[in-house]
């Protein structure tokens, strides 16, 4: 019998306008991580002009999306997309390289993929 291992970690910063967003995902993403998320990221940004957000996407031992995790990637994205200024994704997994390149058509920054952290968290603050 295989145990599946699930957990989603968010931390959300902010310095005036700007935003820096952490995440931290083990095993699939799910429908309920984004429900958590959405919100979050919704109350930090209400009533900030042109908010400027930053993220550090942890997925080293993250395995991919439910189905319905990924529609609401997408919407998220969609609905967001002008206000990522850069996004960092970290792993070691091929299917997340690409995942970041798609990623960066739906946001107006950068989107890359990096398998070091110091090399992601430099790249992050090099947009600030």
């Amino acid at each position: 019998m295989s145990v599946q291992r699930h957990g989603v970690s968010i931390g959300l910063e902010r310095i005036e306008g700007e935003f820096f967003l952490t995440m931290r995902v083990r095993g699939k993403l799910t429908h309920e991580d984004y429900a958590s998320l959405e919100p979050m990221l919704e109350s930090a940004i209400a009533g900030v002009e042109n908010p400027k957000i930053n993220v550090y996407f942890d997925a080293t031992e993250m395995e991919g999306w439910e189905p319905r995790a990924a529609w609401d990637d997408f919407k998220l994205g969609v609905k967001h997309g002008r206000e990522f200024n850069r996004v960092a994704m970290v792993g070691n997994r091929r299917w997340q390289e690409m995942a970041a390149k798609v990623g960066s058509w739906f946001i107006g920054g950068e989107a890359r993929y990096f398998e070091d952290e110091g090399e992601a968290m430099s790249w992050l603050m090099e947009g600030t």
